[in-house]
């Protein structure tokens, strides 16, 4: 998801700690103490502290021997390579932790910048194929072991409509852009380059269009991009990011826009659109899938480590999970299997049970998932709408 939100708000054989079947039971025991609780600093730049932050809290609660608090930032995307190069180059990292999507993750790999978390120190984590949800180890694979997956959901896309407004919404792409002709300038979508659902809209089009190589924008989309030409004749602009698309479904200025699970949910939640607003796929719907990752900077202090190792797995155990369904800002949310809902939160079961959707759990069970682009595709994909699509509407 991107961060334009509208949410409120030297280890492995050196401890001699063995991979865990299954969630660990927590270690922390056998990390080395440091000389005085840490402070640690932690950037988010994925949005996901609205469902990670209690788990955070909770370590630092359980652990005060370790931890004496976080130090918790937020930072577009975009500005973190830049951000730990400096850091890296002046060799003093102070950023402990980053919190990231797959675009801070590619461009973090390109440069080199994170640690190999899962070729290093393995055998500090739990074992993450035996953890993880099945989508959720297909992620952590585009991670190059640098990243640990913490939270997953199936996304989008999804269409998500005023029904006062849309007496009968379009059931495939062709009926999309028929209905974008006869209502002109009231469907949208956000700039896919920083919207999670303008994105998923994107890589999830071949799909729906049955384009010759969905993993291939460059040569395989043809008819996504003609289809994204003709479109663009009948929205007015692209806003920059998906919070706006929000606002101008809750506001009446759109009867139609481009959603995902979370996006659905949470903004309903929090009433910037309306509760009666409803969702629906369309002919060929496959699910494309989205992930957050831990990931440490290279040139962290070793004696930091061992507790930033230990605090990973940490939010990998199951209780801890249970936090990611939040207010259904990025759901489901937990990555690991066997937490269901009834181990939330009682707010989160109660935002859910209001404001979530009975189908999300058979769409879920029923449609491919699909990963992500690669991330040198993704920016291909990026650059050639931005070019082809954004520029005619700038």
């Amino acid at each position: 998801m991107a961060y334009d939100l509208t949410r409120r708000h030297v280890l492995g054989g050196a401890l001699g700690l063995t991979g865990l079947a299954g969630l660990p039971s927590h270690a922390a025991a056998q990390v080395p103490k440091p000389a005085s609780p840490l402070t640690l600093n932690i950037i988010d730049a994925a949005g996901n502290l609205a469902l990670t932050q209690p788990a955070f809290n909770n370590y630092k609660t359980e652990h005060p021997d370790l931890v004496s608090g976080f130090a918790f930032t937020k930072a577009p995307a975009p500005e973190i390579p830049g951000k730990i190069r400096a850091q890296q180059s002046a060799k003093r990292v102070d950023i402990d932790m980053v919190i990231v999507g797959t675009d801070a993750l590619s461009a973090g790999l390109a440069d080199d910048i994170y640690i190999d978390l899962i070729g290093q120190y393995s055998n500090a984590l739990p074992k993450l194929q035996e953890i993880y949800l099945e989508p959720a180890w297909q992620m952590q694979g585009l991670s190059k072991g640098r990243g640990v997956v913490v939270s997953y959901y199936p996304s989008g896309p999804l269409i998500e409509y005023m029904p006062d407004r849309v007496a009968k919404p379009p059931t495939s792409a062709e009926e999309l852009l028929a209905w974008a002709k006869e209502n002109p300038n009231k469907f949208i979508y956000a700039r896919p380059a920083n919207s999670g659902p303008g994105r998923t809209f994107l890589m999830g089009l071949p799909y729906l269009l049955g384009d010759s190589n969905p993993k291939d924008p460059m040569k395989g989309w043809d008819k996504t991009w003609a289809y994204l030409k003709e479109l663009t004749q009948y929205i007015e602009y692209y806003p920059s990011g998906t919070t706006n698309t929000m606002k101008e479904l809750g506001d009446g200025t759109r009867d139609m826009i481009i959603s995902t699970t979370g996006w659905d949910i949470n903004p309903r939640v929090l009433g910037i659109v309306p509760k009666e607003a409803k969702v629906g796929t369309l002919k060929g719907f496959h699910w494309v899938v989205d992930a957050h990752y831990l990931a440490i900077p290279k040139g962290v202090a070793a004696e930091r480590l061992p507790i930033l190792v230990d605090l990973i797995g940490f939010l990998l155990e199951k209780k801890q999970q249970a936090y990611a369904y939040d207010e259904g800002y990025f759901y489901p949310g937990p990555a690991v299997k066997d937490v269901p809902l009834s181990m939330a939160p009682k707010a989160s079961q109660d935002a859910i049970a209001e404001y979530g959707r009975p189908e999300y759990e058979q769409w879920i069970a029923d449609n491919p998932k699909e990963l992500p682009l690669e991330p040198e595709q993704l920016v291909q994909a990026f650059r050639r709408w931005d070019e082809e699509i954004g520029a005619k509407k700038s």
